[in-house]
């Protein structure tokens, strides 16, 4: 029983050190891994020339910088976007239309706020009666404002289409 015993312990060792080297050669491999993360204009010591302790400093602050980094980034859309916003509402009367005519087609843009609504299906039937159908119509909702877009074409190529007529009647309609 006693040479089990010590056969056994003596197994359990080897099964420990064996874990260990792996566990080692792992730790390794990751940190070799995070060395090579992290971009040479960052770094203050040569590659080679690096501890362990070294790298994690330099991945330590290289993760620091990106963090400021994302974290101005941040400021500078959230002002841009407050920014665009103010002058959209500061340039821009609502509602806007905005009728583009090219050969035979027109293509519709009505921007309304979220509060100033009207009936879409008017701005329909106002381009089928000046002679054209619709071939496309759609609408995306940003921030406060709706915009709606509509493609159509001359249902005759003879008669065609009268750009300012539509423009005219569609601003009469909305406002």
């Amino acid at each position: 029983m006693m040479k089990s015993r010590s056969g056994g312990e003596a197994n359990c060792k080897v099964e420990r050190k064996t874990a260990e080297k792996y566990r080692r050669m792992h730790m390794k491999s990751l940190c070799f891994k995070l060395s090579s993360i992290i971009p040479e204009e960052h770094r203050t010591i040569a590659k080679d020339v690096l501890t362990q302790q070294d790298n994690f400093d330099q991945a330590t602050s290289y993760i620091k910088k990106l963090r400021e980094r994302i974290e101005t980034l941040k400021q500078r859309k959230l002002m841009q976007t407050s920014t665009v916003r103010n002058d959209t509402t500061m340039r821009f009367p609502s509602p806007i239309v905005e009728v583009r005519h090219q050969d035979l087609n027109l293509e519709i843009l009505v921007i309304s706020d979220l509060n100033k609504r009207f009936m879409f299906h008017e701005v329909i039937n106002v381009i089928e009666e000046e002679g054209a159908e619709v071939v496309n119509a759609n609408f995306s909702i940003v921030g406060d404002k709706i915009y709606h877009t509509i493609h159509s074409q001359a249902v005759s190529s003879r008669i065609g289409l009268e750009a300012s007529s539509v423009y005219e009647r569609l601003k009469d309609l909305i406002n």
